[in-house]
């Protein structure tokens, strides 16, 4: 068996090239387009790259995307006080805080950042109002990540209900959002984490196989349910030949590719598993794209809600 590819970049140029009128006529009928402020704390080299790629998208689109960038040195407060400024500027329908922030930030940063955010402007779905409703079944915003993986789910016609799903990883903007949204419709959810005993067998029992916890390869062939269908989210640079070797066999394209450039993108899905899962999404090429369209989707609702219109319809 070679698993299918779930190719999320071409799903997220068709909803990112539907969105595209839409934006279009928002700003005909309101006078402005709708508005995303990215803020970057610091010189973090794959935050750096996401925010690019998340700024172009929405400019593409038609969007008024613009970054917010403080320095490495930037205190809680600095954070704080650029947050409170955006909440209330008229420009801007939603904000995201792109993480990590620096470590010198302080402990918690994170969290008392999310707080701070308006919730009207909370495209990610991090504020506690805003994972509250996540929690009782009726969202307002969605962490985009488990977002478009539920949209890439719903457009490969996968059967959700009565099915078994393992997430692996608990975090607050993938594991723990994705395992609530799977629980809501009728799947039977395991989540684990690093203190999970027996991790290979806890995922073997999977259907449908969440993988979110930044860690080169480490699902292998082993953990996988013959048939399942793996969602690999995992962004990790690798630059250390040994890993390398352990994921791509000599003679293999992507192993030639570090070779050449020192580095290489991979998931925290070793490559073998697709020789065992029915489907599974590329890294680079899955979730990634998807999660850059749900944020411009975000965007466009929060904007379309800002101005009293429907946020699904702009009516």
């Amino acid at each position: 068996m070679t698993a299918r590819k779930l190719d999320g970049q071409a799903l997220a140029g068709l909803i990112r090239g539907r969105m595209a009128p839409q934006a279009a006529e928002f700003s005909r009928r309101y006078g402005r387009p709708p508005g995303l402020a990215i803020v970057l704390v610091g010189e973090h080299p794959a935050s750096e790259l996401y925010v690019r790629l998340k700024l172009k998208a929405g400019r593409e689109a038609g969007f008024r995307a613009d970054l917010e960038r403080l320095p490495e040195g930037a205190t809680l407060g600095d954070v704080l006080e650029l947050v409170e400024k955006l909440n209330v500027s008229p420009h801007y329908d939603g904000i995201l805080v792109q993480a990590p922030l620096p470590e010198a930030v302080g402990d918690g940063a994170m969290s008392r950042v999310f707080d701070a955010l308006a919730p009207e402007k909370d495209v990610d779905g991090v504020t506690p109002s805003n994972v509250g409703h996540l929690v009782q079944g009726r969202p307002t915003f969605v962490p985009c990540t488990p977002l478009g993986i539920l949209e890439l789910l719903s457009s490969e016609g996968t059967t959700l209900a009565g099915q078994r799903a393992c997430v692996v990883g608990r975090s607050e903007i993938v594991g723990k959002p994705i395992a609530l949204l799977l629980l809501q419709r009728d799947a039977t959810v395991t989540v684990c984490h690093s203190k999970t005993s027996d991790l290979a067998a806890a995922c073997r029992e999977a259907d449908i196989l969440v993988v979110a916890v930044g860690r080169a390869g480490l699902v292998r062939r082993s953990f996988v349910k013959p048939g399942a269908t793996v969602i690999d989210v995992g962004t990790n640079t690798v630059t250390d030949p040994s890993i390398a070797t352990m994921l791509f066999p000599e003679g293999h394209p992507r192993l030639s590719l570090f070779r050449e450039r020192g580095s290489v993108l991979v998931g925290d899905v070793h490559p073998e598993v697709a020789d065992v899962a029915e489907a599974l999404t590329p890294v680079p090429g899955g979730v990634g794209p998807l999660t850059i369209a749900m944020l411009m989707r975000n965007t466009l609702r929060a904007a379309r809600a800002r101005v009293g219109a429907d946020p699904t319809t702009g009516e």
